[in-house]
C-alpha cells in the first residue's frame, strides 16, 4: 500500500532547513493572532542543526513575540544540560541565547534529577502547568518538530518499545536499543494531538528508510514513525534530494 503523505523534496539540507524556517516562522504568526500564544516542542539531532542556527541568524526573528513563544523539548538523552550529546545545548548554541525569548519560556527536559523516572513525572507535570491541563488532558502544540532514525523511530520511540501504546502518561522514560542513554519523550498521545508536525530528514542514509515507511505497510511496532499515520494530513515531510532519492527513483 502506497501512502501519499505531504512530502517537500529540497535541494539540500540547506534549503531543507531554510523551509523549515517558513513553516516555524508562519506557525508561530498563526497561532499568535489566533489565540496569543505559541506552543512549539523541538527535537534534537544533526537534521535540525542548520534549522536551530538560522533561528539565531535572521535579523526578522527579532520581531518575532519571543514573550509569548513556550519551547519545549520532543526528548532528550539523560546527560547533564552542558553535555555535547544533550538536545537543550544543541538548541541553546544554536539560537537560544541569541533571542529574546524569556528564560521561564524555555522549558527543558531536567537532568537533575537523581532518578530519570522523577525527571519524566517533572517535565509532565510542567507541561500541564504551562498549558493549564487537567488531569487526563493532553496539550495540543502548535508545532512539532521531529527526525527520523535510521531504524524508522520518531522522539525516542525505537522499534519494538511498549512506550508507543502509552496513552496514559505525556512524558515517559525509555531505555535506547544501544545502551548508551537513558532517555525522556513525548509519548505518542502527544505528538497525535499537535496542530502541525514537520518531520526533518536528511542524507544518503535516510533514503532507504525512508522509502521502507512511505511505501510500505504502517507497521507502528517495527516503524514508530508509522504511529503519525491517522494523522497525515497534519504532517508535512521535508527532505533533502539525498534522503528522497531512492524513493523517488523508485529502486
Amino acid at each position: 500500500m502506497v501512502h501519499k503523505p505531504n512530502l517537500e523534496i529540497l535541494a539540500d539540507a540547506k534549503s531543507l532547513a531554510e523551509r523549515a524556517f517558513e513553516i516555524f516562522v508562519a506557525s508561530v504568526e498563526r497561532a499568535i493572532a489566533d489565540k496569543g500564544i505559541f506552543y512549539v516542542a523541538v527535537s534534537g539531532g544533526h537534521t535540525p542543526k542548520r534549522f536551530f542556527e538560522l533561528l539565531g541568524e535572521r535579523p526578522q526573528l527579532q520581531n518575532l513575540p519571543w514573550s509569548r513563544i513556550q519551547l519545549f523539548w520532543v526528548d532528550e538523552r539523560y546527560v547533564p544540560a552542558n553535555s555535547p550529546e544533550s538536545n537543550y545545548k544543541l538548541a541553546a548554541d544554536a539560537f537560544l541565547h541569541k533571542v529574546a525569548i524569556p528564560q521561564k519560556n524555555i522549558h527543558r527536559i531536567n537532568t537533575e534529577f537523581s532518578d530519570s523516572q522523577e525527571a519524566a513525572r517533572y517535565y509532565e507535570q510542567t507541561i500541564r502547568k504551562v498549558f493549564g491541563l487537567k488531569k487526563k488532558d493532553v496539550p495540543k502544540f502548535d508545532l512539532i518538530i521531529l527526525g527520523l532514525g535510521t531504524d524508522g523511530h520518531i522522539a525516542s520511540l525505537f522499534p519494538n518499545g511498549r512506550i508507543i501504546f502509552d496513552e496514559e502518561n505525556l512524558a515517559c522514560v525509555v531505555s535506547a536499543p544501544d545502551g548508551k542513554y537513558i532517555r525522556i519523550t513525548l509519548t505518542p498521545p502527544v505528538l497525535l494531538a499537535a496542530s502541525q508536525l514537520l518531520v526533518l530528514v536528511s542524507g544518503e542514509e535516510k533514503a532507504g528508510i525512508l522509502k521502507e515507511v512511505l511505501t510500505g505497510r504502517p507497521d507502528q511496532v517495527r516503524y514508530p514513525v508509522h504511529i503519525l499515520w491517522p494523522v497525515l494530513d497534519k504532517v508535512t515531510w521535508l527532505v533533502d534530494h539525498r534522503a528522497a532519492k531512492t524513493f523517488i527513483m523508485g529502486k
